[in-house]
């Protein structure tokens, strides 16, 4: 899969860099039967995010974003394509998260998102809106929180390379 990006905030020095945690994830552009997009807007900081999380131990990432994407949206998926990887070298929380990001279909009938207590917390909400909306919602979006920052940065991408690629078809 093609390298998209690598975000950086702060500087690193070499020996940060060795000693930081590693954390796979998986994330979709998730469509539905009316070309609609998921997104999980997270009140608690005001800005919106694809669908998609970590990759257990023991499992692989397209298993993950398979897990990820019932979870938090309700919906089985059928991956479409691959979009690319965004490296994030977030130095606050001491890691570098390599994300893989995939185009999806809903395969079969929509569900019910069951989010974990840190999502409820944050007040995660599922929405199905078409593309060029969800790339402006991202576009328009300035999250004050850390965390917040790197998720529009990279999703953002995501969503205009998933445009690009589905107008080249």
């Amino acid at each position: 899969m093609k390298l998209l990006e690598t975000i950086q905030f702060e500087d690193f020095t070499p020996e940060e860099i060795v000693k930081l945690g590693f954390r796979q994830a998986a994330r979709a552009v998730l469509f539905d039967s009316n070309d609609k997009i998921a997104l999980l807007y997270v009140s608690k900081n005001n800005y919106h995010k694809l669908p998609g999380g970590g990759v257990d131990e023991g499992e692989d990432i397209l298993t993950a974003l398979k897990r990820e994407c019932l979870e938090e949206t309700g919906c089985q998926i059928q991956i479409k394509d691959e979009l690319g990887i965004v490296v994030e070298y977030r130095k606050s929380l001491n890691l570098k998260q390599e994300s893989h990001c995939y185009i999806a279909e809903v395969d079969g009938n929509k569900g019910v998102p069951s989010f974990e207590e840190g999502e409820t917390e944050d007040g995660f909400e599922l929405i199905w809106v078409d593309l060029d909306k969800a790339i402006n919602l991202l576009n328009g979006e300035f999250p004050e929180n850390y965390e917040g920052k790197f998720i529009v940065k990279r999703d953002g991408l995501y969503l205009r390379t998933a445009k690009e690629l589905l107008a080249s078809k």
